[in-house]
């Protein structure tokens, strides 16, 4: 892609997902997620009325005279967007591809991070880890991450979630808000997902194509596995063939969502073509009731 077109992209995503984030999602986001604890800021002399078990000793004896410890809320916090740039998001039926839908949504939560004064990294994963980005502020950090959502060419074009929050578990000592973004077209991820979600503050975004849980009738057609490349034909046209491909994708729906409860995990499902932003608002309302 040529450098202007990348730029006009840019800054078609940039206005969209600034404005969503203004007006929608900074209130949500920031009543939300909170900061973790107390954060020391400095000392200074008893008064009366304060709690004593705040003073700090090493202080008091030092000077003669009682001082107490002041903290203030640690407001700051880091989010790491994990993005999936395998081969198998480069497909939709609807207005755009589900990597398009990635990273529109990455760019709404980026900006809404910004705004709360938090810094954002990224972890770009197929197979293997494509990209890091680790956590910074400012808008022209944004920005950058923006142009690699666009633009970005991974190496591999197959999945691999359990190496992708392997790594983010390492990499990422601090607890930290995760949002991970992926069609969930993998296997044996559960165990790295599940050490992922005791230590960081989990969100699982789930982005599918409606096409996906259901065959069209529409006879013999040769299909494409965007992932190996492996290609063959299939009768779409056979009730049977349907029926059990609709059946295997529901049954692959509730044992992911299942895994989700069980675990503690929040997640959403967003469909290419469909409206994003009623499904995040959702997801951000159902954890601002929990807390």
């Amino acid at each position: 892609m040529e450098t202007s077109e990348i730029l006009k992209r840019v800054r078609k995503i940039e206005i969209k997902t600034r404005g969503l984030s203004n007006q929608l999602f900074s209130g949500h986001y920031h009543s939300v997620f909170k900061g973790r604890g107390m954060a020391f800021t400095e000392v200074r002399e008893y008064q009366y009325g304060d709690d004593i078990r705040s003073i700090d000793w090493n202080v008091t004896a030092r000077l003669n005279h009682p001082y107490i410890k002041v903290f203030e809320e640690e407001r700051e916090l880091t989010v790491v967007l994990v993005v999936d740039v395998s081969g198998s998001n480069e497909f939709g039926t609807q207005k755009q591809f589900k990597a398009e839908t990635i990273a529109e949504i990455a760019a709404v939560l980026a900006f809404s991070a910004i705004q709360n004064n938090d810094k954002v990294g990224v972890i770009f994963f197929s197979d293997r880890i494509e990209k890091f980005i680790p956590p910074k502020k400012g808008t022209s950090h944004i920005l950058r991450i923006i142009r690699e959502l666009i633009d970005f060419r991974p190496q591999s074009r197959k999945t691999s979630i359990a190496e992708a929050l392997r790594y983010l578990t390492n990499a990422i000592k601090k607890r930290s808000i995760v949002f991970l973004l992926t069609d969930f077209m993998d296997q044996h991820y559960e165990d790295a997902l599940k050490i992922a979600g005791k230590k960081h503050d989990m969100v699982c975004i789930r982005i599918c194509d409606p096409r996906e849980s259901e065959l069209p009738n529409i006879g013999m057609v040769r299909v494409r596995d965007a992932e190996t490349g492996r290609t063959g034909w299939m009768d779409s046209g056979s009730p049977v063939i349907r029926s059990q491909y609709m059946s295997w994708y529901r049954e692959k729906e509730q044992m992911l969502n299942g895994f989700f409860q069980r675990n503690g995990i929040d997640h959403v499902v967003i469909r290419t073509g469909e409206d994003y932003v009623k499904p995040l608002i959702n997801l951000f309302k159902q954890r601002e009731a929990r807390h």
